[in-house]
């Protein structure tokens, strides 16, 4: 006769399992379930949101072209000339010659901003779109993955009531075949096959342990607790947030939209991730007045670590926020030692820094 050793009884702790509704398959399905229902609902949300920006940008396209147009148009029947007496006496600058010009050349930059904006929303709308598919299309899966789930559980409890019953008659294949479709292991098939055609050799004194336990008060549950605390420790894991997510979470809370940023914007930060050094960059623009779209359009600023020098610097010599933000380029373009020897350059060369623009840098 087989003893209940302690590698035995580890078994039949997860076959036990297994038969009941704590079963660890059952509730790493109903797990997977409710996080595919948060991202449905999520992504369903972020789509009507995304949907609204696009609408929204396609009509401010659309208003921009049409007024742009218009004014241009009215500006060209405008002679200084007939009005050339009220302007001078009000002392007012008005050359729409000079408006046209100014419209002409700032109009298109500014369409294609928002088309470009528009693209942005577009590409995240398929990319939200994707994961809100498969979010449905996981929580259909589970559905019948559950009914299969809770016919193999059927099927295990009918073998074990005919095991301690005296009268298993079932085929050591037809067992094995079934515990397959639970995961376990060649090993684990075989003995457990054992076990069920071979009751009078473990699964009775298991049985009566099972009783003695019930009798002193205690639940099945409580006494697969030691078993399954590995498997839930598993789980808890499993509920540790992804590095995206994380930096998701963190743009939010410094004040982004994060479906501003393409993939390629986050990807590119998560390879160059340092929670501190972000965080400290943006607060540290926010202190200085300059704009966070600052960062959408220049994702490397966020984790440039001489972002603060290089911006101090740029201060110093008497650049004003505003400049900053309109020639992020500069940022980018040079290290923070690179940017002091420009600079310096500008002053040999007897020019004032403050006085260059910076675009000519």
């Amino acid at each position: 006769m087989k003893m209940l050793t302690a590698d035995i009884t580890k078994l039949l702790d997860k076959l036990y399992n297994l038969r009941g509704e704590d079963s660890v398959i059952l509730k790493k399905m109903e797990t997977e379930r409710e996080r595919a229902t948060e991202t449905k609902e999520r992504t369903t949300n972020e789509k009507a949101t995304l949907q609204e920006k696009i609408a929204s940008l396609e009509e401010e396209e659309r208003v921009l072209g049409s007024e742009g147009e218009k004014l241009v148009s009215a500006l060209s029947n405008i002679k200084t000339e007939d009005f050339q007496t009220v302007l001078e006496k009000l002392k007012i600058d008005f050359n729409p010659d000079k408006l046209s010009e100014k419209i002409n050349e700032l109009l298109p930059k500014t369409i294609s901003k928002v088309q470009e904006d528009t693209k942005k929303a577009e590409d995240e709308l398929v990319k939200v779109e994707t994961e809100m598919n498969t979010a449905i299309a996981t929580i259909e899966e589970l559905g019948i993955r559950k009914d299969e789930a809770m016919e193999n559980q059927t099927r295990l409890n009918e073998y074990f009531e005919l095991a301690l019953n005296g009268n298993i008659n079932i085929t050591r294949d037809s067992i094995t075949s079934l515990l397959e479709k639970f995961d376990f292991t060649e090993d684990e098939q075989r003995e457990a096959a054992k076990i069920l055609m071979f009751p009078e050799d473990a699964l009775f004194d298991y049985e009566e342990k099972l009783k003695n336990v019930e009798r002193e008060g205690k639940s099945i549950s409580e006494v697969f607790a030691e078993a399954k605390e590995n498997i839930d420790k598993e789980e808890d894991e499993e509920e540790v947030l992804s590095p995206k997510e994380e930096l998701i979470n963190l743009l939010t809370d410094l004040g982004f939209d994060y479906l501003d940023f393409t993939n390629n914007d986050l990807e590119k930060i998560l390879a160059n991730y340092n929670k501190n050094d972000l965080r400290s960059n943006v607060e540290f623009a926010v202190s200085n007045n300059l704009e966070l779209d600052m960062f959408v359009d220049n994702a490397e600023l966020l984790y440039d670590k001489e972002f603060e020098q290089k911006v101090n610097k740029l201060v110093e010599i008497g650049k004003e926020p505003v400049d900053i933000y309109l020639n992020p380029n500069i940022l980018i373009k040079y290290d923070n030692d690179t940017l002091g020897s420009v600079i310096d350059k500008l002053i040999s060369s007897g020019l004032d820094p403050k006085k260059v623009p910076l675009i000519a840098y």
